[in-house]
């Protein structure tokens, strides 16, 4: 094998195919990325045999071939190269390389011992907006869960029905669902990894990504990137049930104004208190306080109410992470009791997005 490529294209596809290399593998041949060489293009694969990266760049093909390199070796040099030409030869699992003035010699393994990809050509298959994508996994994917004993809630639902998409994350203690219409015939119910939909947006840029689900894997289309990802088995919750309320009280409040006195709240809010900030809405006004044996605080927004007063409290993470999510100037929020979950909505036509937060018990409760 041997080729040249610019320093700058040899990196960014490095770096792209690094998001799959796991750092917890005992998997020696996972520490690698397998370079394939062919009809003046470099191919490189990685793979955590959970999540798998193909991504093709541009290159001159003096010799065919293909070779496995150390993952955080072959980073580590490309990156301190001059942005100019590199030259690679391999021979025998011998890898010379060289820039400029720079030369290394590195030992390869063999590329018949690395993995396959999953096969191609599903039967569900849309296409959606690259922007809109990003902005699903952005409100989603946050509120999978952590907890490895249920590992269908480690990711997120890609529901597929009469022509609307939900994008659904939970971990039990709150539910975030995007909703895009998507007018295609297909009908998808599969759960897909947190980690693989946040690697995929770090590395989508074009203006549409192509989906397809194959049995066991799903595979999404880039530009020059091609990412798989197992899916997860197991059941998920019926959250459509969970997020129906008949409200006793309506906010709607400056988004924005919301999340910076939240912030000053959780300050003196303690973790081993469950990050607890309380809410008190009476006569259009929404208080906030938290009180720990530090301190307190207190904060007052003007609001839009409609219905009972109210007093509840929350984890402020929690809340926090719900309005991040959103991108309107104003938020609704709908509750029903100081026992039963808040529901927030964009005050925006162009979002079609829910999140719901279950409060926490006062002691008195």
């Amino acid at each position: 094998m041997h080729i040249q490529i610019s320093q700058k294209e040899l990196l960014k596809h490095i770096n792209i195919a690094q998001k799959a290399i796991s750092s917890r593998t005992t998997v020696q041949i996972l520490e690698g990325i397998l370079f394939v060489a062919k009809d003046n293009q470099l191919k490189l694969i990685s793979t955590d045999l959970e999540l798998s990266i193909e991504t093709i760049a541009d290159c001159v093909v003096e010799e065919e071939g293909e070779i496995v390199i150390h993952s955080n070796i072959i980073g580590n040099i490309v990156r301190k190269l001059p942005n100019s030409m590199v030259d690679i030869k391999i021979k025998n699992e011998k890898i010379n390389i060289k820039c400029e003035n720079s030369e290394f010699n590195l030992m390869g393994q063999d590329a018949l011992d690395y993995p396959q990809l999953p096969e191609k050509n599903g039967e569900a298959e849309i296409t959606l907006d690259a922007e809109t994508m990003k902005q699903a996994i952005r409100q989603t994917v946050f509120a999978a869960s952590l907890d490895e004993t249920r590992p269908a809630l480690t990711g997120v639902l890609f529901r597929l029905e009469d022509s609307l998409l939900d994008f659904v994350a939970l971990d039990g203690f709150r539910i975030s669902l995007r909703k895009i219409k998507n007018e295609t015939s297909a009908t998808v119910n599969e759960i897909i990894p947190a980690r693989a939909l946040q690697e995929l947006q770090k590395i989508i840029i074009e203006d549409n990504i192509r989906i397809q689900f194959v049995p066991g894997n799903v595979i999404f289309y880039l530009d020059s990137t091609i990412v798989y990802s197992r899916l997860l088995e197991g059941k998920f919750i019926n959250y459509k049930d969970i997020m129906e309320t008949d409200p006793t009280t309506k906010l709607v409040i400056n988004r924005v104004d919301f999340q910076n006195s939240l912030e000053r709240a959780s300050l003196l809010a303690r973790e081993e208190k469950a990050n607890l900030v309380k809410l008190n809405i009476e006569d259009q006004t929404l208080y906030i306080s938290s009180n720990s044996d530090i301190g307190s605080v207190n904060e007052s927004i003007q609001c839009k109410q409609e219905g009972d007063d109210l007093e509840i409290a929350f984890n402020a993470k929690y809340l926090l992470e719900g309005l991040k999510a959103m991108e309107s100037e104003e938020c609704e929020l709908l509750m029903t009791g100081s026992l039963n979950p808040c529901i927030f909505h964009p005050v925006s036509e162009d979002e079609d997005y829910t999140y719901l937060v279950l409060p926490v018990r006062l002691a008195r409760d």
